[in-house]
């Protein structure tokens, strides 16, 4: 069965944003055996913003109309409030009410209004697809839209233009961010169908593994979700995402880490490599310090880097 995306989508997508996105570097951290791919280095300081970008840029001009309407836990809510103004629409973003405040306030900042919602991200989440129908706005999901997933398969365009996959002599690994699949799927779609030898490996808290369920299996109702640092990964993916079927077939394993395994991450990021991340991008380091093997070669996408000052102050207070 054809996957909901494939190679040329998201050729067409980085054709599409590529004048208005960083092209951010895959570089190797001194000393470490491990390349990291520096999404926290993009404009809003996260990959999302390419996924909204080839979301937005794709709308017909009755969608445009409309208004977009995002949930998010920040990082997506950026990605399409900078969209939007590009384009001149209204944009509508519905975010928890735990939601860090800098990323709150950078979404204001953009010209998107802010609707913040009691609970977590799963409540914005339906809160946004229920005002989204009243509405009749275009709702842009994070992950369970095509557009959406073509745009951030950009960055395994990237990776397989910058990293030597094609030698066979190297044994390539790389470790990408879970939660609703648009980053994890959106690399593994492009790498497998240009350098298919090289393995993906998801991560995940293990506080909120729903993808890990998944993949073997299980149903992602019985998931019992408790707290996590990495906020911006936390709660279920929607019924039906086309996420959900790329998964297996792109995406070699799910992997997850613990609380203490992330705050080690980040603090080894900051004084070894020298690059702020937020827990979210943490995960993928966390499992590619941990699971690393001998002979094999280790990239990271670090997704973003919106930490807060207070957070980060703590985490690096804390080892």
């Amino acid at each position: 069965m054809p996957l909901p995306v494939d190679l040329a989508a998201a050729q067409s997508a980085e054709r599409r944003i590529a004048a208005y996105i960083r092209r951010t570097p895959a570089r190797e951290a001194p000393g470490s055996g491990l390349w990291l791919k520096c999404e926290n280095r993009q404009i809003t300081g996260s990959f999302k913003l390419r996924g909204a970008l080839n979301r937005v840029l794709s709308l017909s001009q009755g969608e445009a109309r409309r208004g977009v309407l995002a949930a998010s836990a920040g990082n997506h809510g950026q990605g399409v409030a900078y969209a939007a103004r590009l384009r001149g629409l209204s944009a509508k973003i519905v975010v928890p009410e735990n939601a860090v405040a800098e990323k709150v306030a950078a979404i204001r900042e953009l010209g998107a209004e802010v609707i913040q919602i009691q609970g977590g991200y799963p409540e914005a989440e339906a809160a946004g697809l229920r005002i989204a129908r009243e509405e009749k706005l275009t709702w842009i999901s994070p992950y369970n839209d095509a557009a959406v997933v073509a745009g951030q398969a950009t960055v395994g365009l990237e990776l397989v233009d910058e990293l030597p996959f094609d030698d066979r002599r190297r044994n390539w690994q790389i470790y990408v961010p879970a939660s609703g699949g648009g980053l994890v799927c959106g690399v593994g779609l492009v790498v497998k169908a240009l350098a298919p030898q090289v393995r993906i490996i998801g991560v995940q808290p293990r506080a909120c593994p729903y993808l890990h369920a998944h993949l073997r299996g299980r149903e992602m109702a019985t998931v019992v979700e408790t707290a996590t640092i990495a906020d911006g990964l936390s709660g279920s993916v929607e019924a039906g995402s086309i996420t959900l079927d790329m998964l297996a077939a792109v995406v070699d394993d799910i992997v997850l880490v613990g609380e203490e395994e992330i705050e080690e991450a980040m603090r080894w990021a900051a004084r070894v490599a020298e690059e702020v991340i937020e827990p979210s991008a943490a995960v993928a380091l966390a499992a590619a310090r941990r699971d690393g093997v001998r002979g094999t070669e280790r990239v990271v996408v670090l997704s973003g880097g919106n930490a807060s000052a207070a957070l980060m102050a703590r985490v690096l207070a804390g080892g």
